[in-house]
């Protein structure tokens, strides 16, 4: 372990310095937020009045419920900016330097789901801490139970990055690609609005939402926010996570994924 550890230091410091040279990335990740936090949210509290659900034991401003979905949605970006990145990789070269390393691929892989998931903890505690500048405040000791939710969240979020990034051939299809993935998964969550208000309108659409594995990092972070726990959500996130990270390893399969295709 202690040979690997050098090659870990070298892949996540490569994700942090190339987010540091990035700055419109750290900026465009908190601007997409605030906007619905005080904009969307303005237009959106009269018209979606919430009942006390779990985890909330009173009512709750629109501002406070959507704050979870949004820190589940800086991550979504951040999953697919890895994405991204890693097709961009691929058509430079530096993809096949890393994959070719003395290292199992595996670990490369999950070394480079680390640094990622680093940084868009990193963008959420600023999200978190702007949002409370603005007078929505969560519990303080919710800032740090709130720390394995986004570690599990970012890593199921980041693995499905990883996943998309192992079939998609030229960096041209990505922005398609993204937009089929990101906007289904966050609009056909919880992030917005609690899922029994989507019950009263579709029946069909309510078990699309339960079955989206976004609306269970979201619920896993909003839980986690109020210094409690859902097992579902926590149960539903690991599973998810498992099955991208095994589908971004079969993908990255010289013998079988998009590595061998493009020989």
């Amino acid at each position: 372990m202690t040979r690997r550890f050098p090659a870990f230091k070298a892949i996540v410091l490569r994700e942090v310095l190339r987010f540091i040279h990035q700055r419109e990335r750290f900026l465009a990740a908190l601007v997409r937020p605030l906007i619905w936090l005080l904009v969307f949210a303005a237009g959106f509290r009269a018209a979606l009045g919430l009942s006390i659900i779990p985890p909330y034991q009173t009512y709750i401003t629109y501002e406070t419920y959507i704050v979870p979905g949004l820190c589940g949605m800086i991550l979504l970006f951040n999953g697919m900016q890895t994405s991204l990145s890693l097709v961009y990789d691929r058509e430079m070269g530096s993809m096949r330097l890393l994959l070719t390393a003395p290292q199992p691929r595996w670990f490369l892989l999950f070394s480079k789901l680390c640094g990622a998931t680093f940084i868009g903890i990193l963008q959420c505690y600023a999200f978190l801490i702007i949002a409370r500048l603005f007078g929505v405040e969560h519990p303080l000791l919710g800032h740090l139970t709130v720390l394995p939710a986004l570690i599990l969240a970012g890593l199921m979020l980041g693995a499905l990055g990883l996943a998309i990034s192992s079939f998609i051939k030229q960096l041209e299809n990505f922005a398609g690609v993204m937009n089929f993935v990101i906007f289904p998964m966050f609009f056909l969550s919880s992030a917005l609005y609690p899922l029994w208000k989507m019950q009263e309108s579709s029946e069909s659409l309510y078990w699309i939402c339960r079955l989206n594995p976004f609306t269970h990092a979201v619920e896993l972070i909003r839980f986690a926010l109020h210094v409690s726990l859902s097992p579902w959500a926590l149960l539903w996130t690991v599973l998810a996570g498992a099955a991208f990270t095994v589908l971004a390893l079969w993908g990255y399969d010289p013998a079988r994924g998009m590595i061998r295709k493009r020989r």
